[in-house]
This record gives C-alpha cells, structure tokens and sequence, in this order.
C-alpha cells in the first residue's frame, strides 16, 4: 500500500520512525531516488495517461501514489463495486471515466499504460487482454493465479512486446540494492543459507476486513467479480476478504511470500523456479471457513542453496530477510540493513584440547597464542555496518521506474518473467501444503510435480 493515512504499513513505518529516531546516527542513511528534483512539468506528448482496474485497497494506495508522479495521469478507472467509482474521483478528480467494463479502458487510444489491482483469479485475463490490446502493464502480485496462468502471460508479453512490472516493490528498493552490491562484492563470501520470516497477530491482518456496509447485488456485478470461480451466492465477505479462499486468491504465499522471494531474487541476482519446495503449516488461529493456511513454513532449494521461509498469522514476527555465508551476515528488514562480518577462523584455542593430558595441552596452547595472538593494539574489532532507507516496499519508486520504462521503452527487472519466477515459488509452496508432500518444478512439462 502507498503512504496513506489507512495503510498498515505507513502505520508501522512512522511508529518505527519515532522509536528509532535517537538512533538515526548511528546508521549509514540511504537516499531515494531524487524524484523531487524532476521537473514537475511534462510536455503533454511525454504524459504517461493510464487507466486502472481495481480500486480496492491495493488499487487505492496504487492510484493514490501514481497521480503524484511527475508527467503521469489517470484517465480511467474500472471497478465492478460502484462505490469504488465515486472513490476513484474522489482521488484522481471528477473528470476521470469510470466503468464496470475493463475492456472499455482498452479501446481508448489515449491510455497508454494500465494498473491491474484485481483479485488474483483475474489477473491472466485483463493482463493477456491489456498486452494484445497494446497497452503496457503495471500487475500487482502475485503475479499469477497458477503456473498455467504465468505460462500464458509470459507468452503475451513475448509476443506483444509490451512493458510490464509486477507489483512487488521490493526490487526498486535503496535498501535492496544496498544488499546486493554488498552481496556481489563477496561481503559474506560462499553463500550457505536463506531465511526469512513475517508474521502478523490482528483481524486486519489477517484479511477479516469489513465489507463495505452499502454492498449489494444492485452495486457490485456479482458474478463477473467470481469469473472462472465457481458460482456462489452473493457474499459481501467473500468479495471483501477473499484472499482467505484458493479459489480467488494464493493465500499466505501470493500475499506474503512473494514479497522475501522478490527481495532475495533479486538481491541474489536469481531469476528462476526454485527446484524443490516442502511446505507445512495449517488453521490454526483463523477457523472462520477459509481454506488456506494461517501459518505456512517452507523450504526451498535455490540451485544449491536451502532457503527456508516462515510466514504466520497466529504471531507477529519481526519481517526479516538473512543471507548467511562464510564472511557473515546480511540482514534485511523493512527500514534497514545490516552486515555482520564473520572472521570464519578460531578466535581462541580450540576447547578440544582440554581433552588432553597436561604436557600435550600446555605445548598446544603456548603454539597457538604464538601464532595467532594479536600484536598489542591491533586487535580485531569487525564492526556491524548499518543502513537506513525508506520502507522496501514504497509504492513509490516502484511505480516510478514502471513509467520511466514506459516513456523510455527500456525493460525492467521484475518484469513478467521475474514475477513469473516468484509466483511459481508461491505455487510451489500452496501445492506441497495442499498435498501433502514434496514438490518440484519440471521444466519439460512447465509442470508441478510430486
């Protein structure tokens, strides 16, 4: 979500801001990208004009923070709730156009770009309609509903050659960039170990958001909202809190996961499926019919690599990415980076040979102090770096660079196939838990297997 006054995030961010704020120089702060010192005025032929579908609460922070970039305009907005209508003037301006009909924003020549903000059950159709209708895309995660659904978009962008990003910020972040120039330098030296963790303890967390109170079959169309679902009677927390049901959403994976597996893809410089994945998990605090787990532990194998990952509902956690190697530590959170260096060698004489008789004990240590002591003030003092930034997951510079590119025709990095990539490894996560048992991805039949 952007910066607004309702986003969880923002919240958290400006509580973090206060509670930190005495030890701010002690950290090593990164700055944004100077989008501040762009000029504020567009000649109207390098105006950005873009429609969205989708104004819920991701597609609000989307068209909140969009209208604020320099040279960008939104001409329309497509919801199926007609609230969200009167919600999108109130945001982007009475003169907007808006619609039930997504298809009516691709057969206006003067949207050049669109963002797709809809429940992940549609997101094939309108972004395989929108790349044929030759607009680009701005898609938010998880990118795909199953790996079928990645397959096809990836083949339409191929083919249409559209600019297209996928909305997991974390890939435009000062903060991830700063981990992985440390990582590409050989800070931690051989890589051994991923793991990442994110947990939250409230309703709203927990997707139990209210629906809205006017919400009727009159207002909201229904049964195009279900599509390719199965067909169910009108429910207003269905429609609000459907992230909890496979049918519509990817669960704790599509909403959670995918932003550590975007953020270590591309600090790591890995665009692929991972090869195994082994899910657990269960319902445990949320029993309110949903029928995707509220806590999701899994483990993946990158190339060589194990990366475990551990999401939960049940308990907030602190949102933390580490990369572990040889040289030390890299630790990624929402605010901030550190690293950790890790000598790698004894720092004193090994324990194991108290085991030994006097005259071979006393002979070892007095080898090893000679050896290995240190000089008088010049003693080893590895020191932790530490990196403060806006939050990695700002809308912002995010969305900016998907404009850029698309004035500039210049590809992204998480492009359809980066975001292809990460789904996959949600998919991967849902379809071990759901079954049970281990899986892999095959490359011959673009398949998930057992």
């Amino acid at each position: 979500m952007s910066k607004t006054g309702f986003s969880r995030r923002g919240f958290l961010q400006r509580s973090a801001g206060v509670a930190g704020a005495s030890l701010a120089a002690k950290y090593i702060l990164l700055d944004p990208d100077p989008l501040t010192a762009l000029p504020r005025v567009n000649a109207p032929s390098d105006k950005v004009r873009f429609g969205i579908v989708g104004v819920g609460m991701e597609g609000t922070g989307l068209l909140t923070t969009a209208i604020q970039l320099p040279g960008v305009e939104c001409v329309a907005a497509c919801d199926l709730y007609d609230g969200r209508h009167e919600l999108a003037k109130e945001i982007a301006g009475k003169s907007i156009k808006t619609t039930r009909r997504y298809k009516e924003l691709l057969d206006d020549k003067e949207i050049d770009a669109m963002i797709i903000a809809v429940p992940d059950h549609w997101h094939k159709q309108v972004f395989v309609d929108a790349v044929s209708a030759g607009k680009d895309v701005y898609c938010e995660k998880p990118m795909s509903h199953s790996p079928a659904d990645g397959l096809a978009m990836v083949a339409a962008t191929k083919k249409t050659d559209r600019i297209t990003q996928i909305g997991a910020q974390r890939t435009s972040s000062v903060l991830c960039a700063k981990a992985k120039e440390l990582y590409d330098s050989g800070a931690i030296g051989e890589l051994s170990l991923v793991e990442g963790s994110l947990g939250r303890n409230d309703p709203t967390g927990a997707w139990e958001y209210p629906p809205p109170a006017d919400l009727s079959p009159q207002n909201l169309d229904w049964d195009t909202w279900l599509g390719t679902a199965p067909k169910k009677p009108f429910d207003p927390y269905l429609f609000a809190r459907w992230r909890c049901w496979k049918e519509y959403g990817t669960g704790l994976a599509g909403d959670l996961l995918v932003h550590l597996l975007s953020g270590m893809q591309f600090v790591l410089g890995i665009n692929e499926a991972p090869k195994r994945a082994s899910a657990f998990g269960g319902i445990y605090r949320w029993k309110d019919g949903r029928n995707t787990p509220d806590v999701h532990p899994v483990l993946f194998e990158y190339g060589e690599i194990p990366v475990y990952m551990r999401l939960t509902l049940a308990t907030e956690t602190a949102e933390v990415t580490r990369f572990m190697g040889s040289k030390g530590i890299l630790e990624l959170t929402e605010f901030g980076l550190s690293y950790t260096p890790q000598a790698g060698v004894d720092l004193a004489p090994s324990y194991y040979c108290y085991g030994l008789p006097s005259r071979l004990k006393n002979a070892y240590f007095k080898q090893w102090h000679d050896e290995h002591d240190p000089k008088p003030g010049h003693e080893p003092a590895p020191k932790t770096e530490s990196y403060r930034g806006n939050d990695y997951d700002d809308l912002k510079p995010h969305l900016w660079n998907f404009f850029q590119a698309v004035r500039s025709r210049k590809p992204l990095v998480q492009d359809v196939v980066f975001g292809h990539n990460a789904a996959l490894g949600c998919h991967m996560a849902n379809e071990s838990y759901y079954r049970k048992s281990p899986v892999y991805w095959d490359a011959d039949s673009q398949t998930i297997k057992s």
